[in-house]
């Protein structure tokens, strides 16, 4: 998948292997802004020739987006991680909300928010959700 515009339903897929960089276990989007901050220490401590702050932006963008949507709508505990692929990092949330697909908002005002999967598809190489027994993962691979 490549550049996928906005407006794109989120497809039902798996990512691509990724070796393990930051995770949390999450409770309540009151830890969003630890989070945030892990993300900007991270992966400036590791800094490399392909961790440029715009990456590191968009990176703290895309999972606070996903993270807080699970929270806000998928219940239970959430599980966030950023993994390492050799071109792109993976976001991956996972909630306990298997049988609710991500849902871009249609027909709102934008004003009213809810565009937050519009701008991670415009963001992302590739992004897609899948289901276990208990959990859905809502993913996004964001070029290195």
């Amino acid at each position: 998948m490549t550049g996928q515009a906005a407006g794109t339903t989120w497809p039902s897929a798996y990512p691509p292997p990724a070796e393990a960089v930051l995770s949390w276990d999450l409770r309540s989007v009151a830890e969003l802004p630890a989070v945030r901050a892990d993300v900007r220490d991270g992966l400036t401590a590791a800094a490399s020739d392909s961790v440029t702050p715009d990456l590191i932006d968009r990176l703290v963008l895309a999972l606070d987006e996903m993270a807080s949507n699970a929270l806000r709508h998928g219940g239970g505990e959430v599980r966030a991680a950023i993994g390492r692929t050799d071109r792109a990092y993976l976001i991956e949330v996972t909630d306990q909300a298997p049988q609710t697909p991500p849902s871009p908002a249609v027909g709102r005002d934008p004003s009213l928010g809810g565009l937050g999967l519009y701008l991670i598809a415009e963001l992302a190489d590739g992004h897609g959700w899948y289901a276990t027994d208990h959990h859905k993962h809502v993913w996004a691979l964001l070029p290195r």
